[in-house]
């Protein structure tokens, strides 16, 4: 089962980092294409700041730093944990698997030019949700997955009542 994990997490991880270098490319830094009016937008941005741009205003000089040992932190442990749970596929261990690939697919671009290529951008009526890419939305529905394990799954002596 195992490999089947690392296929996911490396899926991720390639799928994030076409589709960065894509707009990198594609699309000059703060121009957009639409999609859908009024709605969403493939638009380049750059974010030196954590997730959907917490601390990218953060003058210090210690921040890429703080985020990459955070995010080797984080790898570590997401790692230990789908180690620990990959005999089977469980909605926790394909959560830890998505997690595991956006993680490493944001850690390369901080590690490489100390700032992230965000570039889907959606509104909700005058609600802008802030930019994303597909590593943070993988991050997202890795986490969902794990939420509804924990909040929906049965217990042993459920499942053999």
């Amino acid at each position: 089962m195992r490999r089947y994990h690392i296929f996911i997490a490396v899926a991720v991880l390639l799928l994030d980092r076409l589709s960065k270098r894509l707009v990198a490319r594609e699309i000059s830094l703060h121009d957009s294409i639409t999609v859908i009016k009024h709605v969403f937008y493939i638009t380049h941005v750059e974010n030196s700041g954590a997730a959907f741009g917490l601390f990218a205003d953060s003058p210090s000089g210690w921040k890429i730093a703080l985020l990459v040992i955070f995010s080797i932190v984080a790898l570590v442990i997401v790692s230990a944990l789908l180690w620990r749970n990959s005999q089977t596929m469980t909605a926790t261990a394909v959560g830890l698997s998505l997690i595991l690939g956006g993680a490493l697919g944001n850690l390369w671009d901080r590690l490489l030019s100390g700032r992230v290529v965000d570039f889907l951008l959606v509104y909700i009526g005058s609600y802008q949700w802030p930019a994303f890419n597909v590593a943070d939305s993988a991050i997202v529905v890795g986490a969902s997955l794990l939420v509804f394990e924990i909040l929906f799954a049965k217990t042993p002596a459920e499942k053999s009542a």
